[in-house]
């Protein structure tokens, strides 16, 4: 029914936040922790209300960072899984390369991009593009090399090229598994983004957050904190649904039977 199914969407993030927000409450009554190491929620609240100009500014500089490195990263991942199953020689060369990408911490990277790039929004979008790179490229790629033989004898039986097969037969059979890395990717672009705002920045919400812990504005650090997150779920929460659109047919095999 759709009353339970907007629950199951809104209502039970809603009662989680709420229990949250007084397991917090209840551990700075219990412990004592002072405001300036854990502000209470109602602190974070307020100043989420008295500083929403300044988060709404900043909140949109880091929202422009993810979004634009999300897709790149998408786009750049998906060719690459694209080119992988395609070329057998690049694999050869490639696949070996890759994995030796993610043996390279983010954060070293981030101050090379900086020197390379400067201080503007393209080195921030270029870190969000780096992590969600490979999730995309490497999801991708075991989708499309799993296709069901039987599905690929059937196409080179109607007389489909490689070129077709590749796009009409395996690329369909690969979005089940093509769709897990899009979904961490969603939840890890705001990751490459931030870290890049740490580094080196002069807007966005990690380097507000870095300016309010400095001035030990430690509500405004966590107002910040919340924003970002709450950008995050929400971001995770469309990619989910555009990917649940996108598959009609691929049930969710968790769901009670309606």
């Amino acid at each position: 029914m759709p009353d339970r199914a907007l629950w199951r969407r809104m209502g039970r993030p809603l009662l989680a936040l709420a229990t949250l927000a007084a397991i917090w409450q209840l551990v700075l009554i219990l412990s004592g922790v002072p405001r300036y190491i854990l502000p209470s929620p109602a602190a974070v609240a307020n100043a989420l209300f008295e500083h929403r100009g300044l988060l709404a500014h900043h909140a949109a500089i880091t929202a422009i960072e993810i979004v634009a490195g999300l897709i790149g990263g998408i786009l750049l991942g998906l060719t690459t899984a694209l080119a992988l199953a395609r070329f057998r020689a690049l694999r050869r060369t490639l696949l070996p390369l890759l994995l030796i990408s993610q043996a390279i911490p983010l954060f070293a990277l981030a101050p090379i991009l900086m020197l390379w790039l400067g201080y503007g929004l393209g080195p921030k979008i270029l870190m969000a593009m780096v992590i969600i790179y490979f999730p995309v490229a490497s999801t991708g790629y075991d989708g499309l090399r799993q296709t069901p033989q039987g599905w690929l004898d059937l196409a080179r039986t109607f007389g489909l090229s490689r070129r077709q097969q590749l796009l009409k037969v395996q690329l369909p059979a690969a979005l089940p598994a093509l769709a897990s890395g899009l979904r961490m990717a969603a939840s890890a672009a705001p990751i490459g983004a931030v870290i890049g705002e740490w580094v080196g920045a002069s807007q966005g919400l990690g380097y507000l957050m870095l300016n309010a812990n400095a001035r030990l504005q430690i509500d405004l650090m966590f107002a910040a904190l919340v924003v970002l997150v709450t950008f995050a779920v929400l971001l995770y929460f469309g990619v989910d649904a555009a990917l649940r659109a996108a598959m009609p047919w691929q049930r969710d095999r968790t769901a009670p039977d309606q």
